[in-house]
């Protein structure tokens, strides 16, 4: 049974009242359910935006590093020497394929001047310059640059690399006749 109330705008009967009164109510929740989803849609924005942020930082700490590009047809194989707080260092060999990069040194580079030397494994010949280091036939890490073949080590010329006080560099090796470009 189905009950009358006379209104202004005429009758309504209940079952229609209380379907707008219903209606209203859902109207009410959708509103403050659209809300409550834009005050979270809006966080998450701001949490994505900072992590965001933060990558970039991170991502520039991670990327200042000494590289070098071999871009010969050879398999090359490469020696650094460089001056830190406790004095000269050499360090070698990087192995590095033809057409392939390797990271020599990790973090910010802490020197204007790096010096390398690098041997042609497949067709013999050297990169080499004036700078005179310590090294070894097989892997090393040599502290000093005084008297290399007193100590037992071999004195092998290293060419220099200005780095322009940048935080980081990369050294482009070429086949001969090229000359090493920096970068």
């Amino acid at each position: 049974m189905m009950t009358t109330v006379k209104t202004r705008r005429g009758s309504i009967g209940r079952d229609e009242r209380h379907s707008k009164q219903t209606d209203r109510k859902r109207a009410q929740f959708c509103t403050a359910s659209q809300m409550a989803a834009g005050r979270h849609l809006t966080r998450a924005l701001s949490y994505i935006l900072l992590l965001f942020c933060l990558s970039l930082v991170t991502a520039t700490d991670v990327r200042a590093d000494l590289k070098l590009c071999n871009t010969t047809a050879s398999r090359v194989g490469i020696a650094i020497g460089y001056r830190n707080d406790e004095g000269w260092t050499t360090e070698g060999w990087w192995n590095v394929a033809s057409q392939t990069c390797e990271t020599l040194l990790k973090g910010n580079l802490i020197a204007r001047y790096y010096y390398l030397h690098a041997v042609d494994y497949d067709r013999g010949g050297a990169w080499a310059g004036k700078a005179f280091m310590c090294t070894e036939d097989k892997a090393f890490t040599i502290r000093g640059l005084e008297d290399c073949k007193d100590r037992g080590h071999t004195r092998t010329g290293f060419f220099e690399v200005d780095t322009n006080e940048s935080d980081e560099w990369t050294v482009r090796l070429t086949d001969p006749g090229s000359g090493a470009k920096n970068r």
